[in-house]
């Protein structure tokens, strides 16, 4: 789509062709850069909660699967767990990033798009706990003699 298709779709866009064009002309190094610019706004834009405990859940999750020797395929399932979770909150970050930008009102359907990407998260919080769970749980019930 060009400027004009992309103008005529949506007038109440307010941006000159100069500028539209100017973002496709940004290199591919500038763009590499522009990944951990894109991390970085995720670190400083994402509440604190997720902020300071996920790192130590990770440690915990980390000491554990030293602790119990887990398998390199047990590992795999964790480090794509806890990948799945960190990936999604940035995906829930970056939607909420634009849903306040492009509706400063509050409207329902920007409240259902926000709810739907913190549902996505919570869907993937669940599923990285019952890979922990499967993983741990028997070496846990093994530890504690049940």
């Amino acid at each position: 789509m060009d400027f004009q298709q992309e103008k005529k779709a949506c007038p109440a866009v307010e941006s000159s062709e100069s500028h539209y064009r100017a973002w496709r002309k940004v290199g591919h190094g500038q763009r590499f850069l522009n990944t951990f610019r894109g991390i970085y706004v995720f670190w400083m834009t994402t509440n604190n909660l997720f902020r300071y405990v996920t790192p130590v859940a990770i440690l915990g999750v980390v000491i554990f699967g030293f602790y119990f020797q887990i398998s390199s395929f047990e590992w795999v399932a964790v480090v794509f767990a806890i990948g799945f979770v960190v990936i999604s909150e940035v995906f829930n970050t970056a939607i909420e990033i634009d849903i306040d930008l492009t509706s400063p009102q509050y409207h329902p359907y920007a409240r259902d798009t926000k709810d739907v990407a913190a549902g996505a998260v919570l869907l993937s919080i669940i599923v990285s706990a019952i890979v922990g769970l499967i993983v741990f749980l028997p070496k846990i019930l093994l530890y504690v003699k049940i």
